[in-house]
C-alpha cells in the first residue's frame, strides 16, 4: 500500500463494517469473560474502527512520550500481522483497580503484580479478537508469545512495529471502552497487516477489495 494513500478511500463501508463487526464480537466475548472473572457486570463498546497511518496512530494515543502499557504479539498462520493492545497510563491504573476490587485512583504505579494483571487482561482481549477473526473467516491464526511493556509510546512502537517491518503500513485501530460502575477504561487495539494478509482476510469474508 502506498503510504500516501488514505486506506479508507480504498475500502468501502462494507469492509469497515466487517472489521467493526469482528471487533464487536471479539471484544464482546472478552467483556463476558472479564465479567465472569471479576464476578461483576462489565460492559464494553467499540466506538470507533478505522485505518490510520503510523503518525496518526501515535497522535491517537497521545504522542511519542505518552506512557502506555502495551501487550504486543505477532500473528502467523494463514495471515501474518502484528497485534497490540494499548492502555494509556491512567486507564492502566484504573484497570488494575477494577481487577483488584479497589477504589478508582488507588493504584498510582506499575509494579510487577500490576504488570501481570494488565498483561492477563490484554491477553484475553487480544485472544478474543483473534478468535473472532478465525471463527468468522475460517482462517488458521496462530498467535506467538505476547510481550508486555510499560514505557513511552515511541519506544513501544519502535520495538513492536519498526523492527517488524511495518513502518510503512496502515494500521487498523479498534477503540474499546470498558465500563464497570464509575470506572471507564479506554484501550486501543491495533491490528497491523500487510496488503496481502488484508486481502486474504477480506476474501475469506466474501468481500473483494
Amino acid at each position: 500500500m502506498d503510504e500516501n494513500v488514505n486506506v479508507n478511500d480504498k475500502l468501502s463501508d462494507i469492509h469497515i463494517d466487517a472489521l467493526k463487526e469482528i471487533g464487536n464480537i471479539g471484544l464482546g466475548n472478552a467483556a463476558t469473560s472479564l465479567a465472569n472473572m471479576l464476578n461483576k457486570k462489565v460492559d464494553m463498546k467499540v466506538p470507533n474502527t478505522k485505518f490510520v497511518s503510523m503518525v496518526e496512530t501515535m497522535e491517537m494515543v497521545g504522542g511519542l512520550e505518552e506512557v502506555v502499557s502495551c501487550v504486543a504479539l505477532r500473528v502467523e498462520g494463514d495471515i501474518t500481522a502484528q497485534v497490540l493492545f494499548v492502555f494509556d497510563e491512567k486507564s492502566s491504573y484504573y484497570l488494575i483497580d477494577m481487577l483488584m476490587g479497589m477504589d478508582k485512583g488507588t493504584t498510582t504505579q506499575m509494579d510487577e503484580v500490576c504488570q501481570s494483571a494488565v498483561k492477563e487482561i490484554a491477553n484475553m482481549l487480544t485472544g478474543a479478537f483473534l478468535s473472532a477473526i478465525s471463527t468468522m473467516t475460517g482462517l488458521k491464526i496462530k498467535p506467538n508469545v505476547p510481550m508486555f511493556a510499560f514505557d513511552m509510546l515511541g519506544a513501544v512502537l519502535s520495538t513492536s512495529l519498526i523492527e517488524g517491518g511495518y513502518v510503512d503500513d496502515h494500521i487498523l485501530v479498534i477503540e474499546a471502552v470498558m465500563f464497570e460502575k464509575e470506572k471507564n477504561i479506554n484501550g486501543k487495539f491495533f491490528f497491523i497487516a500487510k496488503k496481502e494478509s488484508l486481502n486474504k482476510l477480506f476474501s475469506a469474508l466474501g468481500i473483494s477489495v
